[in-house]
């Protein structure tokens, strides 16, 4: 069996959906692959699709548009200091400014780990291979995201340290959260979160569950990966041999032997 480094998953002999490997080349996203499947655009081995439901290998033919699909590039990593104000999506159905407009011209396509939703800032991670967003996304990799958090009001220091055993909220389990107070600033006040799960805006509704309305939220690290002094709106690559090294960290097998010891 061929051995792959921890941070490049090319197409090879693994059997994989004709979207995958289209966004897997870095051409378009699953769903505008789709899309392109309807129009008619891509062919495998010579017949044009109308289906995603195909499944293709190394030694298929594949054509966008009569162009063979390209070979990907190594799976990379970017960190992204994100501004208020931006949405994390390629295209937005009301017009707003996003992520991807925003970032140099230069780069790859890129897709993000994870999102921050509009009025939330700091680390985001970028990625051009969607194994790797998958893969530091799930659950099982237990990264810890922290958080910055301001918020109006007076928190109650025994509701935050209750939130260490998890919280549910309109039906919705929410896993344990580190709260920590760090100053209070008249009205408003500052706190620290950390958690692991990190739902659809979960710090804002469960702050909010807690009677504290959410004026800035600022993501300060996503596992190894820190915000540091990266400037707003600054985009910085990771190094391969780092990025190789944290997703070795992060491996079942590494974190099993971790508990062990």
């Amino acid at each position: 069996m061929t051995q792959t480094t921890a941070a490049h998953t090319p197409l090879d002999d693994a059997p994989q959906r004709i979207a995958k490997a289209l966004a897997r080349a870095g051409l378009c996203s699953r769903r505008e692959a789709e899309r392109w499947i309807s129009e008619g655009r891509v062919a495998v081995n010579g017949e044009v699709l109308t289906s995603p439901a195909v499944v293709v290998g190394h030694d298929d033919d594949i054509r966008v548009d009569g162009a063979p699909l390209p070979e990907p590039e190594r799976a990379r990593l970017w960190r992204y200091h994100k501004p208020a104000g931006l949405v994390t999506t390629h295209r937005d159905e009301k017009g707003r400014a996003t992520v991807f407009d925003a970032l140099p011209k230069d780069l790859p396509r890129l897709i993000s780990v994870g999102r921050l939703d509009l009025n939330s800032e700091g680390l985001l991670l970028l990625t051009n291979d969607g194994a790797l967003a998958r893969r530091l996304e799930l659950p099982a990799t237990g990264w810890l995201r922290r958080y910055k958090v301001r918020v109006h009001g007076t928190p109650d220091p025994a509701r935050l340290a209750a939130l260490a055993k998890g919280v549910t909220i309109d039906g919705v389990n929410y896993g344990p959260i580190r709260a920590e107070f760090e100053r209070q600033q008249g009205s408003n006040a500052w706190l620290g979160l950390s958690l692991r799960e990190g739902k659809n805006r979960e710090v804002r509704r469960v702050l909010e569950h807690l009677g504290l309305s959410v004026t800035r939220l600022i993501r300060l690290s996503y596992g190894p990966f820190q915000l540091g002094h990266l400037a707003r709106g600054a985009v910085e690559e990771v190094a391969g041999k780092v990025l190789r090294e944290q997703l070795g960290a992060a491996s079942p097998a590494r974190q099993d032997a971790h508990r062990r010891r």
